[in-house]
């Protein structure tokens, strides 16, 4: 295979090959047309269904398991949001398909609403990523993606699963394919009652008001209009409701609803010299909170965006590639309760990206991208990255990029105290990423430095009425470590993956570390399989964790080791039937202050592939 059909192979949205004669024999279709492109440049964790359904009660416990996020919850279930390299929760992105569907309102995604099951498979990238992903990708992203398969036929997959605490969740998906069409469907609904005690000093903890559902349905669909020209549907709903946990019996019960829906239609033309792909999108986020579940709601909202996007590449020659992204949002909001009515802005962008490939072992990418966000002005992004394979079992990369976060809707328009001349936080980046490999053996490190200017605060102003102005200069720098090993032999096979990150994130005026910023995190997982039993074990430490922002070490949350570990024995080749035990060590632990998440607590699960 020459480096021409090399470079369509890794840089088309499809993932396929494409012959001489310009004809397509797809097999895999995936929804966010620039994923397989950022992962020739920029190291993306992939979590697939098998390793969601270890930590299968909710993504906040996957990613703090399986990533080196931080994730602040409000006990098991309740509100969460995550922490990329000490940065925010409004300054990591959550897309999905390709979509950034961070809330109109907070700028900011609810980790607990958020479905675990539905996608095929979940993307962590860590750094800066604005160029290709717009506002939020400060930090990093996290990648919600579905993918359609052809000429498979059909298939389905049932996983039910039953666990401590009244918990139960159920996942259903069916798909069927031939060479010119493709369809998929699932659904899923996790409930608990969620009124785990943990024993804890003066008085033991009974997590009071705790409990959960959620339900989520997705549906896909393609086909092949032609040899070159595809269209592609994708949907899904959500539902879920959370209430949220109370300290004293006295206290009022409140609760918070959401229900969003997500649609993409994208028309794709493919052919050898070039790809371009064109979507046109809808989402919608509601949400009502409820200070006493008894009463009528006492404030909700409606967000709504039109998205339309387009993303062209052109291959020059074999070792040049040009890529322009263009994309255009109308946002609308509407609230109640909170000062704003009806509110809406105009985003637009325009991105281009250049890929030289001089070499087999060297890559280059460079790209430039300008925002237009409604009254904020916007600055000129920029990001640059290298990868090269200086010895067989060494490869070095580099990258360097300019980030933004736009103010969200309560940061321009909450009444009193929105403020429509806030800047977007800005950053500048750099990581140096060192790979190894020896053998079987993997190992990275990647030292990182992060300036982010105008971090956006809210402070009381002169007549005490809180306001969003731009004040916080933050410095993070710190390494994430990930070393891996996995070999067969014979039967047996084992997979070994240990991580480590330490994060410095300091407000530069006070000196001190960000709140609900550990600095060093350890994760662990050791899977070993032999014919049809499986079994697996997890580890997670995570040090001393501040609570405010002067290191208060009388309310900081002290350090601790979870583990978990599971069993699965799969019987008639399509039958697993699987057992686990989370916080085998029956450990007292917190993510957020006052709110200590589960002890010891188990599951049994059943999936069924047909």
């Amino acid at each position: 295979m020459d480096i021409k059909r090399s470079l369509i192979l890794f840089l088309s949205s499809y993932g396929c090959f494409l012959f001489g004669q310009e004809k397509a024999v797809d097999t895999i279709y995936i929804f966010d047309s620039q994923m397989n492109k950022v992962k020739q440049f920029h190291p993306v964790k992939t979590i697939n269904a098998e390793e969601v359904e270890k930590n299968s009660s909710n993504l906040s416990e996957l990613l703090r398991f399986q990533s080196s996020i931080y994730i602040k919850e409000n006990a098991r279930g309740g509100s969460a949001s995550p922490s990329f390299r000490g940065t925010t929760a409004q300054q990591t992105s959550f897309v999905w398909n390709g979509i950034n569907v961070n809330s109109n309102f907070l700028g900011q995604g609810d980790v607990n609403n958020l479905s675990l099951f539905g996608y095929d498979q979940i993307g962590i990238k860590a750094g800066g990523g604005s160029v290709t992903y717009g506002s939020g990708a400060i930090g990093g992203s996290i990648h919600l993606d579905n993918s359609l398969n052809f000429n498979k036929g059909f298939h389905g997959t049932l996983f039910s699963e039953a666990g401590s605490f009244n918990t139960y969740n159920n996942f259903v998906k069916g798909s069927y394919s031939n060479d010119k069409f493709s369809f998929k469907a699932s659904g899923n609904y996790s409930v608990s009652k969620n009124a785990y005690e943990v024993n804890k000093e003066p008085r033991n903890y009974i997590n009071l008001n705790g409990e959960y559902y959620n339900t989520n349905f997705n549906i896909a669909a393609a086909y092949k209009l032609a040899p070159h020209h595809q269209i592609s549907w994708i949907s899904e709903w959500f539902n879920g409701q959370q209430h949220f946990p109370i300290i004293f019996d006295k206290e009022t019960k409140t609760k918070y609803e959401t229900q969003n829906v997500r649609s993409l239609i994208s028309w794709d033309w493919n052919k050898t010299s070039f790809n371009n792909s064109f979507k046109v999108a809808y989402t919608e986020e509601n949400f009502q909170y409820f200070n006493d579940i008894e009463r009528p709601k006492f404030s909700s909202g409606t967000g709504r965006n039109y998205i339309l996007k387009n993303d062209f590449n052109y291959f020059l020659t074999s070792k040049w590639n040009f890529n322009i992204i263009g994309e255009y949002q109308l946002n609308k909001g509407e609230g109640y309760g909170s000062g704003i009515d009806q509110v809406s802005r105009n985003m637009g962008s325009v991105a281009g990206l250049i890929r030289y490939f001089p070499t087999t072992d060297l890559r280059i990418e460079a790209g430039i991208r300008q925002d237009f966000v409604g009254v904020t002005k916007s600055p000129l992004l920029f990001s640059f990255s290298g990868k090269w394979n200086a010895l067989r079992w060494y490869n070095l990369g580099l990258s360097v990029s300019r980030n933004f976060r736009a103010p969200s809707f309560n940061d321009l328009y909450w009444r009193p105290g929105g403020n429509e001349d806030l800047k977007p936080e800005t950053s500048y980046q750099f990581e140096l990423r060192n790979q190894f490999k020896v053998g079987d053996f993997k190992l990275s490190v990647v030292p990182y430095y992060m300036d982010i200017r105008d971090m956006i605060r809210w402070l009381p102003n002169s007549l005490g009425i809180y306001s969003p102005v731009n004040t916080e200069h933050v410095r993070s720098y710190g390494v994430e470590t990930q070393a891996e090993f996995a070999k067969r032999f014979g039967k047996h096979f084992l997979n070994v993956g240990l991580g480590y990150s330490y994060t410095n994130s300091q407000d530069l005026e006070k000196k001190k570390q960000l709140m609900y910023v550990p600095f060093h995190k350890f994760t662990g997982n050791v899977d070993y399989q032999y014919e049809f039993i499986k079994v697996y074990a997890q580890g997670l430490f995570t040090g001393l964790t501040y609570t405010d922002s002067n290191e208060k070490k009388s309310e900081a949350l002290k350090e601790y080791f979870i583990m978990n570990a599971g069993v699965g024995a799969t019987f008639f080749k399509n039958y697993t039937l699987g057992f686990k035990i989370n916080n085998i060590f029956n450990q007292t632990y917190y993510t957020m202050f006052a709110y200590p998440l589960p002890g010891r607590n188990y599951s049994v699960n059943l999936n069924i592939n047909f």
